[in-house]
Formats: C-alpha cells, structure tokens, sequence
C-alpha cells in the first residue's frame, strides 16, 4: 500500500477533505470480504505511484471502521457502495464510482 493513507477514523477523514482544498484526493473504500472490492484494489493500487505528489490517495477497510465509511458518505453526499472510489476536490466529491467501474483510467481523467 505504498504511498496510500489509511483512514480510521472521522479526524481522518476530515483531514483528507480539507487537504483536497490544495490536491485532489482519492478515497477507496475497500471491504476486505469481497471479491470484486480485492479486484478493484488490486487494479488501482499502483495508480498512485506518478501523481502521489499531486494527489492525495486514502484507503479504508470498511469491515473494521463502518462509521467512517457512513460518515465519509454523509460529508460527501454520496451513496455508500463497496467497492467504492470517491475523487474528492475543494471538499466535494467529484467523481463517485464503485464495483466493476472502478478503473485507473477513470480515477486518473479525474483526478
């Protein structure tokens, strides 16, 4: 998971928007018991490597921390899905994608 932020908690996320006022941000919401969620990461893992100066990437286990899923979903007013990739601009969601959409190419033509 190099160069991607864990989040755990609401203060994460919280940090993560307000950073996305100087960079966008990218949020991946990942359920560890899902197959298409592991396809998914397993797509866009390394997608981070030319832009992590530019953009910042977040992965969240939503087994383990639900709340700061539901609460990433209330901030953002986005639906909750899993997998699931938010890009996140100037504190607003700008792009929301999950499942079999969640490609590199996509989350790149917006970021």
């Amino acid at each position: 998971m190099k160069g991607w932020k864990t989040l755990s908690t609401i203060a994460d996320v919280d940090s993560a928007i307000e950073s996305s006022h100087k960079r966008s941000v990218v949020l991946f919401k990942h359920s560890t018991r899902c197959s298409i969620s592991s396809m998914a990461w397993n797509r866009i893992i390394n997608i981070n490597n030319d832009e992590s100066e530019f953009v910042g990437f977040y992965f969240l286990d939503l087994i383990q921390h639900r709340d700061v899923s539901n609460y990433i979903s209330d901030k953002l007013s986005v639906n909750h899905e899993s997998p699931q990739v938010i890009v996140v601009k100037n504190g607003e969601a700008t792009l929301d994608i999950s499942h079999l959409e969640i490609q590199p190419q996509e989350i790149l033509d917006n970021i």
